[in-house]
């Protein structure tokens, strides 16, 4: 099987080359797009091996992405974006699956470098070169309402998921979002979406969610709600069909699945809404709602993260020590998971385990300021003084780095103790 990327780019010369040196000797074509670089974005991909072609841009992700799909003569396309790179270790099961004569679209698992809220997603990017298949949506460009309908005439397609992180991305860092002003550019080409389809569930929740991230709380709660109440119905529909029909695909994933997965990112971003409000008992239950959907379990890190945090903050600590020793159970490198537990654990005393669990932090995260700082809290507590100096020190390093004030702070704190004299 042959197996061809597929990319948009414009201005990329940044990280273009960590992206193609991930897939290069795995790929056998790179098809790049150019949407209109200043940059030697294009020149890049050249020495890559790439084929370039340009394209326009009219402020339409899809109408792109289509575009560079008809230069693709593989019989497999890898869809990626620039501050993307593809992980050596799914590669095997990658080409494995490749081989299977049943998919006709595999998702991957995507994980979401530096990100503060939900570290994975599930993205519909290796799928076959089929002539149906195609991008739709101006902003968060899905080929996945064009797979659903190719499943409906011809049955004897299958979607189904790699485990396993095939992705990382590094897009929705704090930097990276104010760098390329994402999202204004976001939210100007979702809302010329949304007046054409005022109920897509897909589009109520993504740009319902970020209604929420810049401010405007009530306005991000009435479309996630909106969204919501279209996915629920919509779901049940595909649930009748499907219990007609017997039909089920492997990998766990079903006819409709998807709407799983929106309807999930429903209930989190109304978590967080409800939050912020401090409906306390509103957010709770969304996420309790959340967690129960049938959707790949790495992608309910968040709101298994977010739950422990409320109930923590709302005196059941017993709930919250369940809520982030799940999220270890699935996610054992989940850096926040570590932190939480660990504070949960200084504060029912148990001072040996909360040590453990800030030292597996730091493992995942060695520049982890909060970690070595709350370190050092416990370490002292149980009279290891070298040891909580040796946590200070190093928190007041990374705060140097990344929050002078609060560097200054747990300095000024420590003199107050005679701790340290200057």
């Amino acid at each position: 099987m042959k197996l061809s990327l597929c990319m948009i780019v414009k201005n990329e010369a940044a990280t273009l080359p960590k992206c193609l040196n991930s897939v290069k000797g795995v790929v056998d074509e790179m098809i790049i797009l150019d949407t209109g670089s200043s940059d030697r974005t294009p020149h890049i991909a050249q020495e890559f091996g790439a084929q370039v072609y340009h394209f326009q841009w009219c402020d339409d992700f899809s109408a792109a992405r289509n575009a560079a799909l008809q230069y693709v003569t593989g019989d497999w396309i890898l869809v990626l974006d620039a501050d993307e790179t593809l992980t050596p270790s799914i590669l095997p099961q990658m080409m494995s699956a490749i081989q299977s004569e049943e998919y006709l679209l595999i998702n991957l698992v995507r994980q979401e470098v530096g990100a503060e809220q939900s570290p994975y997603s599930l993205v519909s990017r290796l799928f076959r070169n089929h002539p149906q298949i195609h991008f739709q949506r101006p902003y968060h460009a899905l080929v996945d309402d064009s797979a659903s309908a190719i499943l409906t005439q011809e049955p004897h397609w299958q979607i189904g998921y790699l485990p396993g992180v095939a992705i990382l991305h590094k897009g929705y860092q704090k930097t990276a979002i104010a760098q390329n002003n994402k999202y204004a550019k976001a939210q100007t080409t979702m809302e010329g979406f949304l007046v054409n389809h005022p109920n897509d569930p897909y589009v109520c929740s993504k740009l319902g969610a970020l209604y929420v991230q810049i401010g405007k709380i009530d306005q991000g709660m009435n479309l996630l709600h909106r969204g919501l109440n279209q996915a629920t119905v919509s779901h049940s529909s595909t649930d009748r069909q499907n219990s007609q029909s017997g039909n089920s695909l492997s990998q766990g994933i079903k006819p409709g699945e998807e709407n799983y997965e929106i309807v999930y990112e429903l209930h989190y971003h109304l978590g967080i809404a409800h939050n912020h409000l401090q409906n306390t008992q509103q957010a709770i239950s969304h996420y309790q709602a959340a967690i129960k959907l049938p959707i790949y379990p790495m992608l309910k890190l968040g709101a298994y993260n977010n739950l422990g945090n409320l109930l923590k903050a709302s005196g059941d600590v017993k709930g919250a020590k369940i809520a982030y020793e799940t999220t270890l159970k699935i996610d054992p490198n989940f850096v926040m998971g570590h932190y939480n537990l660990g504070m949960i654990c200084k504060t029912l005393g148990l001072f040996t385990d909360a040590i453990a669990c800030y030292q597996k932090a730091i493992r995942c995260n060695p520049s982890y300021a909060q970690a070595y700082q709350n370190l050092g809290v416990v370490q002292l507590k149980v009279g290891n003084v070298q040891a909580s100096l040796t946590a200070f020190q190093n928190a007041i390093l990374l705060y140097e780095q990344q929050h002078s004030a609060e560097a200054n702070r747990l300095r000024q704190g420590l003199r107050e103790m005679g701790l340290i004299k200057s």
